[in-house]
């Protein structure tokens, strides 16, 4: 990845008239321990810093950028131009031109979705929660529905990394049972009970389920890990409180 750049630009074979960046903590007014460029409004960060940071973002963009309410769950949001920022959802989508599916993040894994002849994009906020979902159907299995199977290309941002994050057994369980072949994404922590969790790893083994052959982004290796790589991302795990980061796609006018 190119730590110069001033966001972190995917790459991954896009067709023509689709775009896709991920933005990194610096850049922004926000002040600590949320410094500084914070796009969360629900953090206790400055309302006027988190809208001066959010138009700035979509300046970078240059399209309009929709936020969402994201709860850890697997709902799925379709996008206008009308739409308007806080619809509770943990995934958007849109076939329209101009307006960019957008998640936050600050550990956990943002997914971007593309049809490969462009389509539709969509845009999805993988915690454990929503990447296990409830018997095998969580925001992953929701958000590729608006595509076309076989025809997909995903990307993976940064998120927590398999070395840090820590889980207990009920984590685990809640992936093995529906996939068995889930018990390779979990290593043995330190203390009983407890275990390493690969989360990336764990939405692949998800998308390829799905049909999703074309998997680009994050490897599982120390580079995009949030919780140890703290001059670029925001980590909730490793800061407690902070700001959040965007992963966005969209299509060109």
């Amino acid at each position: 990845m190119n730590l110069s750049a001033p966001c972190l630009v995917p790459s991954w074979p896009l067709p023509p008239g689709v775009c896709a960046a991920f933005s990194w903590r610096t850049g922004g007014v926000s002040q600590a321990p949320f410094d500084s460029l914070n796009l969360g409004s629900h953090v206790g960060d400055a309302a006027a810093a988190v809208q001066h940071n959010r138009a700035q973002w979509a300046r970078q963009l240059g399209c309009r950028t929709v936020f969402l309410d994201q709860v850890h769950g697997i709902a799925l949001q379709s996008l206008e131009a009308d739409t308007p920022d806080g619809l509770r959802a943990d995934a958007a989508w849109t076939a329209q031109a101009g307006v960019a599916c957008s998640v936050l993040v600050a550990d956990c894994l943002p997914v971007l979705l593309c049809d490969a002849d462009g389509a539709a994009v969509s845009a999805g906020h993988a915690g454990w929660r929503g990447l296990a979902g409830v018997g095998g159907t969580g925001v992953l299995e929701v958000q590729s529905g608006v595509h076309r199977a076989g025809e997909v290309l995903a990307w993976l941002g940064p998120c927590i990394g398999p070395r840090v994050f820590e889980v207990g057994e009920e984590v685990r369980e809640a992936f093995t049972a529906v996939v068995p072949g889930a018990t390779a994404c979990f290593q043995p922590g330190q203390a009983r009970g407890k275990w390493l969790a690969d989360l990336a790893g764990l939405a692949r083994q998800r998308l390829q389920a799905l049909g999703i052959e074309r998997v680009f982004g994050n490897d599982g290796s120390p580079p995009w890990c949030t919780v140890s790589n703290p001059s670029r991302f925001f980590s909730y795990r490793r800061e407690g409180v902070c700001g959040r980061m965007a992963a966005s796609i969209w299509r060109l006018d």
